[in-house]
C-alpha cells in the first residue's frame, strides 16, 4: 500500500501530461485555388434594347478557391482518449467571376458593352475510385450576379440591368494520370439552374417608369428551366511543370431567358487559361 501510494501520483502527473497532447488535435483545410482568365467569341440578344443579335469577345476572370477539410474521427484510439484524423468527404467551393464582352450587330452600326460580376457557393460530395486516380462529385451551388448591358445607338433605354440567383445542382469528374513522368489530370464540370429569381422589366415598360415613378408590373420574376433553360459546363486539363501546374480548358456558358413577352440570351465559348495553387492551412482543435 505503501509503494501504491508513492506510485499513484507519478501516473496520474503522467496522464495530466499526456492529455493534453491527445486533446489538442491537428486539422489541416486543403486549398486549392484556381486563377483563369477566358477569351472567346460571345453572342448577345437582348429583345429590350434590339431584336438583334450581337457577335463580339468576351474576357472573363475566374478565381476559384476549393476547401477540403481534414476532420477528426468520432471512433476512439485503443487508449481511449485521443481521436485519429480522418478525411472529409465534402468539399466547399467559392467561385467569383468578372466578364466583359464588346459586341456589334450584322450592321456594325452599334455595339454592345456587357458586363456582369458573379459568386458561387458550391457545395459537394465526392467518392473516390480506381485506386484514387478518378473522383467523383456531386452536389448543389448557389449563384449570384449582377450587371450592365448597354447599347451606344440607342437614345430612349440605352441600358439594361441585370440581376439574378439562382440554384443548381451540379457534378464534376476528375482523372489523375502520368504523360511520361509528368503529372496530369483531366476534368469536366457541369451545372444546370433549376429555381431562381430573375429581375427584367416589361414589355414597353421604360426605367423611368419603375425607378423614378414606382409603377412595378412583374419585375421579379420566379425562373426555372421552362422559362430560363440554363446551362455552364467546362473541360480542362492540368499539367505541371517544374512543380507548378497549369491549366488549359474549354468553358462553354449559356445563359437565357424568355420572361414579361421578353427575350434574353448571353452564349460564351471560351479558352481557359489558368493556374492551379494547392497548400494546407493548419488548426489545432481542441
Amino acid at each position: 500500500m505503501k509503494r501504491l501510494h508513492h506510485i499513484l501520483p507519478i501516473v496520474l502527473a503522467s496522464l495530466m501530461q499526456a492529455l493534453p497532447l491527445c486533446a489538442q488535435q491537428p486539422v489541416a483545410r486543403e486549398v486549392t485555388n484556381v486563377k483563369m482568365i477566358g477569351i472567346g467569341p460571345s453572342n448577345i440578344l437582348d429583345t429590350y434594347l434590339s431584336p438583334e443579335h450581337y457577335n463580339g469577345f468576351e474576357l472573363r476572370f475566374i478565381d476559384q478557391a476549393e476547401r477540403h477539410k481534414i476532420t477528426t474521427s468520432s471512433t476512439p484510439s485503443s487508449m481511449g482518449l485521443c481521436y485519429s484524423p480522418e478525411s472529409s468527404n465534402w468539399t466547399t467551393t467559392l467561385t467569383h467571376q468578372a466578364q466583359i464582352s464588346y459586341s456589334k450587330p450584322r450592321s456594325e452600326d452599334a455595339n454592345y458593352l456587357y458586363g456582369l460580376y458573379s459568386f458561387i457557393l458550391a457545395r459537394q460530395r465526392h467518392w473516390h475510385l480506381m485506386g484514387n486516380r478518378l473522383e467523383l462529385k456531386a452536389g448543389a451551388q448557389g449563384e449570384i450576379g449582377g450587371g450592365f448591358l448597354y447599347n451606344t445607338r440607342n437614345g430612349n433605354n440605352p441600358a439594361q440591368a441585370r440581376a439574378y440567383l439562382n440554384i443548381a445542382p451540379n457534378a464534376s469528374a476528375r482523372y489523375l494520370f502520368n504523360i511520361r513522368k509528368m503529372r496530369a489530370a483531366v476534368q469536366y464540370e457541369v451545372a444546370l439552374p433549376l429555381l431562381g429569381v430573375l429581375f427584367s422589366p416589361n414589355y414597353g415598360q421604360s426605367y423611368y417608369e419603375l425607378f423614378s415613378k414606382g409603377n412595378y408590373d412583374h419585375n421579379i420574376v420566379f425562373t426555372t428551366p421552362f422559362n430560363a433553360p440554363t446551362l455552364r459546363q467546362m473541360l480542362s486539363f492540368d499539367f505541371t511543370v517544374k512543380d507548378h501546374i497549369f491549366r488549359i480548358g474549354y468553358l462553354g456558358d449559356f445563359q437565357q431567358a424568355k420572361v414579361n413577352s421578353l427575350k434574353y440570351h448571353a452564349y460564351s465559348h471560351l479558352i481557359i487559361l489558368g493556374y492551379v495553387h494547392r497548400f494546407q492551412i493548419q488548426k489545432i482543435r481542441p
